[in-house]
């Protein structure tokens, strides 16, 4: 797939987000839009180059467009491990620079490398000349007691003269020391207007903003303000079809509504081959208990689901049994 669509879809992304984002997760993401870009969770450089953990990048050509964000600090190890990324299919590379995570702390990478613009953009410039695809960049406004006024324009000027080609800045500073991964999702304070005013310092920057946008109205009030896309977390996982399954039709303009109903069905060939591999029902299921999120029902669905699905043979009839829970105060969804 050309790294062009890599750059179209990113209009509207879900979040790379560390035991989420996995590939069961994107799959039914994929199943829910067609056009939304995905991100992987976050795999470190060190684990591809020298551990040799290539399993981490497996994905399902349905996943495209896809993205492969890395964790690192070391340019050349960098771009080896996007070199390995954009071997195996990935539509674009992007650099972790916003985990305030303790490991990720102790491997100098993620948000810490906030405090070294000049390092991070040699491992920009490395990775941007090891790739053909997109180089990208995942950031913060800040951290600790930085000034985001003075370390962020900073920041932005020195990758994109590396040769970044789209940011996404998480809206909020990260605390390295005091806050926790958790709090750091919540307690700084949002600064959407500091984004903004980045987007008028580099009006050929393609930004996209992530940090606190729980719905797809919020995300559309942001891109008419004038950003050139969003990126939503927590809230595409737990309420994937609230976010997802008008989001080619909201936002791209493209495609028709899906329904939760629908992708449960579409799941069911998914899961049979996953099972048939050796795999367990409970490591696809986890991503789907927020399908019928504050639909009737949908406490039915995730009890049968949660219970069942970590149980010895467990398989579709247990996801039949869990949608039926559904089904039973919803009469017009269609049996599975």
């Amino acid at each position: 797939m050309p790294s062009t669509a890599a750059n179209a879809a990113a209009t509207l992304s879900v979040a790379p987000m560390m035991d989420w984002t996995d590939r069961h997760c994107r799959y039914l993401h994929r199943l829910l839009s067609r056009h939304v870009l995905l991100y992987t969770e976050m795999v470190t450089a060190p684990a591809l180059v020298r551990g040799g953990a290539l399993h981490l990048l497996d994905y399902d050509v349905a996943e495209h467009p896809v993205a492969l964000q890395l964790g690192g600090s070391d340019p050349a190890e960098l771009a080896q491990a996007a070199r390995l990324g954009a071997t195996v299919g990935y539509d674009e590379i992007n650099l972790n620079c916003g985990c305030p995570s303790d490991r990720v702390q102790s491997g100098t990478f993620g948000a810490i490398l906030m405090r070294d613009p000049g390092l991070v953009a040699e491992c920009v410039a490395a990775m941007r000349s090891a790739v053909t695809v997109p180089v990208t960049v995942k950031c913060r406004i800040g951290v600790d007691d930085q000034d985001p006024e003075e370390v962020l324009p900073e920041f932005l000027a020195r990758i994109v003269a590396a040769g970044c080609e789209r940011v996404t800045i998480h809206a909020r500073k990260a605390w390295l020391k005091g806050l926790s991964p958790k709090e750091n999702r919540d307690i700084p304070p949002l600064d959407y207007d500091l984004v903004m005013r980045m987007k008028g310092l580099f009006p050929h920057l393609h930004i996209s903003i992530n940090g606190g946008v729980e719905t797809l109205a919020q995300a559309e009030a942001l891109l008419e303000s004038g950003l050139d896309g969003v990126m939503i977390g927590r809230a595409a996982y737990h309420q994937p079809a609230d976010i997802l399954a008008s989001a080619d039709r909201r936002i791209f303009g493209a495609g028709v509504d899906r329904t939760a109903e629908e992708v449960v069905e579409a799941m069911l060939p998914y899961i049979e081959a996953h099972l048939t591999g050796g795999g367990r029902l409970h490591q696809i299921t986890r991503h789907m208990l927020g399908l019928f999120a504050g639909r009737p029902g949908a406490r039915g669905w995730r009890r049968v689901l949660s219970e069942g699905a970590t149980k010895p043979g467990a398989g579709p009839d247990l996801v039949r049994a869990a949608f039926a829970q559904v089904t039973a105060l919803a009469p017009d969804a269609k049996a599975v």
